[in-house]
């Protein structure tokens, strides 16, 4: 398979771009965590930036992988649409959690950010294994942020 470099580029940008701007937004958000009282395992402040990042890049390879395939338009499609919805919903926690301290309903957003990811997951697998495995970390992460974010809700209500 040829690579398509700026086909890459764009569809690593987009991801990268949906993230550098929720974090723009909510650039103080590190100094309200530190802020919080949290849950056992939480990880340093500084680790959030740099898991989403590399979270980011596997998304963008992802959607390129699905992009690519030689798959029927419309199945190609309906992968994406659900890929940009959960970039929506992504793009939103962060403001729910950070500056509006909406700590259950942040949680309850990451429930449906869990729940497109998982239908993105499926749906690229179904068009490229390698596509899907991509996620997992994603959804990994995500089930690890419930965790996180629950717990926040528990400790600072």
């Amino acid at each position: 398979m040829k690579i398509n470099i700026g086909r890459l580029v764009v569809c690593i940008a987009i991801p990268l771009l949906v993230g550098g701007v929720a974090g723009f937004l909510t650039r103080n958000s590190m100094e309200t965590f530190a802020l919080l009282e949290k849950p056992p395992f939480a990880p340093p402040a500084w680790l959030f930036p740099v898991a989403w990042t590399i979270l980011y890049i596997l998304m963008g390879i992802a959607s390129y992988l699905v992009l690519e395939a030689d798959v029927d338009l419309q199945e190609k499609q309906n992968a994406i649409n659900v890929y940009f919805y959960q970039l929506i919903v992504n793009f939103l926690w962060p403001v729910f959690f950070f500056n509006l301290g909406w700590y259950l309903f942040a949680f309850f957003w990451l429930i449906l950010l869990w729940v497109l990811v998982w239908i993105t997951f499926r749906r690229f697998y179904e068009i490229s294994r390698l596509a899907g495995y991509l996620l997992v970390p994603y959804l990994l992460w995500l089930t690890f942020a419930g965790y996180l974010n629950l717990g926040v809700w528990n400790l600072n209500r």
